[in-house]
C-alpha cells in the first residue's frame, strides 16, 4: 500500500468514529449469577406466612442490615415488603460489599420446595447487572 492508499484508509475509518457509541449502545446487558443460595433465618421472619404467595423469578430485594450485631456482613431478603431471613453468613460478604458498592445487582427466587426444613424451601440467586 502506497502512502496515498494508506492515509485514505486512515482518514475512512476516521469518519465512523462518530458512529462507536452508538454500536456500544446497542450490546446486550451483561447479568453475571453471583451466587445461589437457600435463605437463612426463613423459619424466624416472614417467610412462612406469606410461603403461599412467592413463585419462581419473584424479584427480592435485598437490604444491608448495618445495626446486625451478630454479623457485620449482613444482608437482609424481602419478598412484597416482607421480610423473608438474610443471605447466609457463609455468602454475603461479596453481596454486602457490592451493595455496599451501590452496584447494580438483583435477586430472584429460583427454587421452591414445601419441607420441614427451612433451608430446603426457598433458594434464590443474586445477579450482577452491567
Amino acid at each position: 500500500m502506497n502512502r496515498r492508499g494508506f492515509l485514505q484508509a486512515l482518514f475512512q475509518g476516521v469518519a465512523y468514529l462518530p458512529l462507536l457509541p452508538v454500536v456500544a449502545l446497542a450490546r446486550e446487558p451483561i447479568q453475571v449469577i453471583v451466587q445461589q443460595s437457600p435463605i437463612a433465618g426463613f423459619q424466624y421472619y416472614e417467610g412462612d406466612n406469606i410461603f403461599h404467595l412467592l413463585r419462581l423469578n419473584t424479584p427480592l430485594q435485598l437490604k444491608r442490615d448495618l445495626k446486625n450485631t451478630y454479623d457485620k456482613n449482613a444482608v437482609a431478603i424481602y419478598a412484597q415488603g416482607k421480610k423473608l431471613g438474610f443471605v447466609p453468613r457463609a455468602d454475603n460478604t461479596a453481596v454486602a460489599q457490592m451493595l455496599d458498592r451501590n452496584e447494580k445487582i438483583s435477586a430472584r427466587i429460583v427454587e421452591l420446595t414445601i419441607s420441614e426444613n427451612p433451608w430446603e424451601r426457598v433458594r434464590f440467586e443474586v445477579v450482577l447487572n452491567g
